[in-house]
């Protein structure tokens, strides 16, 4: 890979540390010669406005300012590179303390490109009604129960064919890089996160033989909502949208990837994986 021209950095605002390695990653690339500039992840018109000029772009926090930024380059083909300041960050390939060490190897080119696919949702209203609209996801599309905690009864079809209908708190549907969030956590599968396929996996099933289930990138997941006190729409653990009985979502694999940057010192996924899992509390 060519060397990259300009530097993007979108941080967390609400994380002290994150707002500070922004300010230390400007003065990294003052010091070099390096066009570089800061903004939130949360302000996405300023991203938006600063992104087609940017060869990558540099995210600074956890998972949840990963995502929102992954929502800012849906359209274009920037790749992002977290540098992880939360918790566990399954999307960042970069501690903060090898921060400065990766940005030179950004800069001279030492990285290739993984694609990774994404999630496109689109929520048909009941009876067919005006209205439809459409979402994006890098992780997951969730359909699940409110605050209340009684269960949804969902209708689920992959392509032409009933595969159940789910008594259950929700049910997830998630890409491969999504795979080690909710859905795993809900007793999915985790896939290889350059594959491209869905997850499909219900959340806390009543009497439900079927767990979760793969299913190929050119298959539609049906949702239709047959019954519940409240249903929302969860879009990467973020937005939330309210559903009425007999709305139906629809998810499926979007056709243009989302772009990370893998460093040539990068662990590799599956050693990254073990070794966030190690530090997950037991």
């Amino acid at each position: 890979m060519t060397s990259v021209g300009r530097l993007g950095f979108a941080f967390n605002p609400t994380n002290d540390a994150a707002v500070r390695l922004g300010e230390r990653a400007l003065a990294w690339c003052a010091t070099r010669k390096v066009d570089g500039w800061a903004e939130p992840a949360s302000d996405l018109d300023a991203l938006q406005r600063e992104l087609p000029t940017t060869s990558a772009l540099v995210v600074l926090g956890g998972d949840g300012t990963f995502l929102r930024a992954a929502r800012a380059v849906a359209e274009l083909d920037v790749p992002l590179l977290g540098v992880n300041l939360g918790k566990v960050g399954f999307l960042s390939k970069v501690e903060a303390d090898g921060f400065e060490p990766v940005l030179e190897e950004i800069v001279a080119g030492a990285f290739t490109i993984d694609e990774r696919m994404a999630l496109r949702g689109t929520v048909l209203p009941a009876g067919g009604a005006k209205g439809s609209h459409e979402v994006f996801a890098l992780n997951d599309i969730v359909v699940a129960r409110g605050s209340l905690a009684r269960v949804v009864r969902l209708d689920v079809s992959i392509g032409p064919s009933h595969l159940a209908t789910f008594i259950a708190d929700g049910l997830i549907v998630a890409s491969p890089t999504g795979s080690t969030g909710y859905s795993f956590s809900a007793g999915g599968p985790i896939l290889d996160p350059v594959s491209r396929n869905l997850v499909v996996t219900p959340i806390a099933g009543y009497l439900s033989a079927i767990r979760s289930v793969v299913v190929s990138p050119l298959q539609v997941v049906r949702t239709r909502v047959v019954d519940a006190h409240e249903a929302l729409l969860s879009i990467d653990g973020s937005e939330d949208i309210p559903l009425k009985v007999g709305d139906v979502v629809e998810v499926a694999a979007r056709d243009r990837p989302i772009r990370f940057v893998e460093p040539r010192s990068a662990m590799p996924f599956w050693d990254l994986l073990r070794h966030k899992v190690e530090l997950l509390p037991s």
